[in-house]
């Protein structure tokens, strides 16, 4: 299973969702980084130091980091969705198909209605 880190604005329930399918999520609150206003660029850099991929709702600036920033172990950039068990199950078939790449950029979207 993957060790993950979830940036400030992830969904905890998503969180505990991975958890329970068996991987290793540390939080930024857990990490004693929340409220700190630390740039993309930090957070990317403290999962990198953690040997974690990293979870985000921030697609745009994250996208563009994974292009610019050789140095981590992979983004998971995710659609906002209020479907937390659906979430984590699309998250979790995501990274395992993924399991093989190098620094992967994962995008996981909401369904269609």
């Amino acid at each position: 299973m993957a060790r993950l880190y979830s940036n400030e604005n992830f969904p905890l329930p998503v969180v505990e969702g991975l958890r329970q399918l068996g991987h290793d999520v540390l939080t930024i609150q857990e990490a004693g980084q929340a409220n700190q206003s630390l740039s993309d660029e930090a957070v990317l850099a403290f999962a990198y130091a953690e040997g974690r991929m990293l979870l985000t709702l921030n697609r745009k600036h994250f996208v563009r980091l994974h292009r610019e920033q050789r140095e981590h172990c992979g983004i998971v950039a995710c659609t906002v969705d209020p479907d937390f068990a659906g979430l984590a199950q699309r998250i979790h078939e995501a990274i395992e198909a993924h399991a093989q790449i190098s620094r992967p950029l994962i995008r996981v979207n909401r369904p269609a209605s």
